[in-house]
């Protein structure tokens, strides 16, 4: 049997709802109608007022009288002699005690009693339309019975109910039925939705599992996923291997280059051209480790941060710097799993950058809750608000140029956002005490 397409199943599902909402509509129809006029008990005040007119009505004229007040919903009669009975019980549970009290008050002590009729208890499985629901019996002083049947035209169930709320209850059970089967069937877009959000492109995600009795759309969406990736994980690893080779190649190159500048003659030139090697080495370098850190080939390990950041800053004061480094009170348990050559990049890019742009920098280490802290301030120009995002993407500046000069590439803060992030952490751009920028970077802290 050929499975039914997701469009067909949703086309079933809807269909079934509206079939829901028109028995409901259906259903509350019919209980409107036994609220209001379905049953038609007449109340006391009623049957003591027939009972009143008749008596005082001659004989010859009762029939006149009986025609009266008889309607669709109240069919009067009279019969001789007295042939009240007993009440049914079913009649009197459904009236109430307090209610037959009621009539009897206002029948002046008349005998009275309450029947349901025979033949109204043998349509009842059928469900037809019911000729009378009640029968009220009632002695008269002219030594009569007054006969009151009420009639019901409301088509009901075996039960006394209205055919309209079977069929509503059927409805909710279909409604229910559909609801378990649309979530049988949007399950898997779900999950599908679920997995989307964790894809990892750095490594061979397990694929997900074909669902069974879905439709054939859902299947190849899913299938689709899967091969998808496949090619993505096919795609970062090709990637790597390609930087790894540029990388290995460009370093080649420089080494060669580097050694044909030592034969420069002047002295100044030579050191310029020394100077943009490196720059260009470090540079390689900074988009190497970022690129492996975007996609999760760095190494974890358990790194202390604070002693990261105070080699890294007597490096710096050792040529020169003004630097000065404050680690809160309980600052040395600054450890954090990750990798020890990208945080030793953070923290020399941010140092870097403040030294660039300001004359004196601020180190800041210290907790806060679950994370380690590291703040870098100078007293340089700073960053406007509406720039601070930018600033973290690649080859952005202040600085339209890309001179060195005048602050690099662009590539430094970038490449401090791509390598925090890869740790689990982020890193915020604020205004610095002394005027200029703050750069704060949270990682998570490793809790044994």
């Amino acid at each position: 049997m050929p499975r039914l397409s997701f469009s067909t199943r949703i086309g079933l599902i809807v269909v079934a709802s509206v079939a829901l909402v028109w028995l409901g509509g259906v259903s509350l129809f019919y209980l409107s109608q036994a609220r209001g006029n379905g049953a038609a008990t007449p109340v006391p005040a009623q049957i003591a007022a027939i009972v009143d007119l008749v008596e005082h009505t001659p004989r010859e004229r009762q029939r006149s009288v009986l025609d009266a007040v008889t309607s669709d919903r109240l069919l009067v009669r009279l019969e001789d002699g007295d042939q009240v009975g007993p009440s049914s019980p079913r009649p009197l549970i459904r009236l109430g005690g307090r209610a037959v009290e009621a009539y009897l008050a206002e029948l002046g002590g008349r005998p009275m009693s309450v029947k349901r009729p025979e033949a109204t208890d043998r349509q009842k499985p059928l469900s037809m339309i019911t000729p009378g629901t009640l029968e009220f019996r009632v002695g008269l002083n002219t030594a009569q019975t007054l006969v009151i049947d009420t009639r019901n035209t409301l088509l009901v169930t075996f039960f006394g109910l209205p055919v309209g709320f079977g069929a509503g209850l059927l409805g909710t059970f279909i409604a229910l039925f559909a609801l378990s089967v649309l979530h049988r069937e949007t399950r898997p877009l779900t999950r599908l939705a679920a997995d989307v959000d964790g894809i990892d492109p750095n490594r061979m995600n397990e694929a997900l599992p074909e669902p069974k009795g879905g439709a054939p759309e859902i299947a190849a969406l899913v299938a689709a996923f899967n091969r998808l990736q496949t090619r993505l994980a096919h795609l970062m690893r090709a990637r790597m291997a390609m930087l790894g080779g540029i990388s290995h190649d460009v370093r080649t190159f420089a080494t060669r280059l580097r050694l044909r500048v030592d034969a420069i003659p002047d002295a100044a030139q030579r050191q310029r051209a020394v100077a943009d090697i490196d720059d260009m080495i470090r540079l390689l370098d900074d988009a190497l480790l970022a690129s492996r850190a975007g996609v999760g080939e760095g190494v974890d390990e358990l790194v202390e941060v604070d002693e990261v950041v105070r080699d890294d800053v007597v490096d710096r004061i050792a040529h020169g710097a003004s630097i000065t480094v404050r680690v809160a009170q309980g600052g040395a348990d600054t450890t954090i799993l990750g990798d020890r050559l990208a945080v030793r990049r953070v923290v020399a890019n941010l140092v870097d950058n403040a030294i660039r742009y300001g004359s004196v920098v601020h180190v800041g280490l210290g907790r806060v809750d679950a994370l380690v802290v590291l703040t870098v301030d100078d007293d340089g120009p700073g960053i406007p608000p509406d720039r601070r995002r930018l600033m973290l993407e690649p080859f952005t500046r202040l600085d339209a140029s890309r001179d060195r000069k005048t602050g690099g590439a662009g590539l430094g803060l970038a490449v401090v956002r791509t390598l925090v992030e890869a740790q689990g952490g982020s890193i915020v751009i604020s205004d610095a005490r002394e005027g200029g920028a703050r750069l704060t970077v949270r990682w998570p802290r490793f809790v044994a």
